[in-house]
């Protein structure tokens, strides 16, 4: 009996040995499984979150993106401040992409983020008062464009009306004749004018007129033209004698230079034919001032 007994007390040594082994190692596993678990846990968290600050990135992005759909001309600072956000968005993208991302990199990333957010919310708010302003210069311009044709247009007519009144004003001051008397003369050896009828003793004509009263005339010298045509119609005039009408060179029969004072003064312009008279109507037109002063004819038998 006594020899037993220290071998009950080896065994229970052993048990007791086994307990405590079986125990730790219930534990380890238990902490290993526990640890596990919240790994596991915080890599999905971290993940999750990796993908929430990326979507925040690229909202932020789109905000600058629709600023530049605006087709704004941007000013050296305003350029300079989107040059700055975009690095920064690329920056955070890269910082994002990376495998293995402490929560430490997560805060710092948050923080960043929250920034740029506030950073792109200014700069759009810049946008937004450099659009409004563009559009109130462009009114501007525009009502000031619409003035000013406005005006071009009012001076067009005012410019129109001018003319028009200072071609009435030219008409209206021009000189007419009247009272206009054709005879016709033939001149004899010793320089003496007998009046007669007939075509073929005449070789002159005088064209007796008087002066429309016209206080609008100048009172000045003036020039009178006269043109001839021959029953046939024929203007006879020298082709080396022109004058201009309406912007068009014309050739005249004979022409005089007299002087207007509006009185009751009766001019004269005699012409001799260069040619031999023939029966019929010739007419004779006289011009003044760019003007036709009056018409009148004599029939030769």
């Amino acid at each position: 009996m006594q020899d037993q007994e220290p071998v009950n007390k080896v065994d229970r040594n052993k048990v007791v040995f086994l307990v405590i082994v079986i125990t730790a190692l219930l534990g380890i596993n238990a902490y290993l499984y526990i640890k596990d678990k919240q790994q596991s846990s915080r890599f999905v968290t971290v993940s999750t979150e990796k993908e929430r600050l990326n979507l925040e990135v690229e909202k932020i992005e789109a905000e600058l993106d629709k600023v530049n759909s605006l087709n704004i001309v941007l000013n050296d600072k305003l350029t300079q401040e989107q040059k700055i956000a975009r690095d920064k968005i690329a920056e955070l993208k890269s910082a994002l992409q990376k495998g293995q991302l402490t929560q430490g990199d997560l805060d710092k990333a948050k923080k960043q983020i929250e920034e740029l957010r506030e950073f792109v919310k200014n700069y759009n708010d810049q946008i937004v008062r450099l659009e409004k302003e563009n559009l109130y210069l462009k009114s501007e311009r525009d009502s000031l464009r619409t003035s000013v044709n406005n005006y071009s247009e009012k001076a067009e007519t005012l410019e129109r009306e001018n003319e028009n009144l200072n071609a009435k004003v030219k008409v209206g001051a021009a000189l007419k004749a009247s009272n206009i008397k054709i005879e016709a003369y033939k001149v004899k050896s010793s320089g003496k004018n007998i009046s007669v009828t007939r075509a073929s003793t005449a070789n002159k004509l005088s064209i007796n007129f008087a002066i429309v009263a016209n206080p609008l005339a100048e009172k000045n010298y003036h020039k009178v033209y006269l043109r001839v045509f021959d029953p046939a119609g024929n203007l006879i005039a020298n082709e080396n004698n022109l004058f201009e009408i309406d912007g068009q060179q014309m050739q005249y029969s004979s022409a005089i230079e007299f002087s207007y004072n509006d009185d009751e003064t009766i001019y004269k312009i005699d012409w001799t034919n260069p040619k031999e008279f023939i029966k019929g109507n010739y007419e004779i037109i006289l011009y003044a001032d760019g003007y036709v002063m009056g018409k009148s004819q004599i029939a030769l038998r």
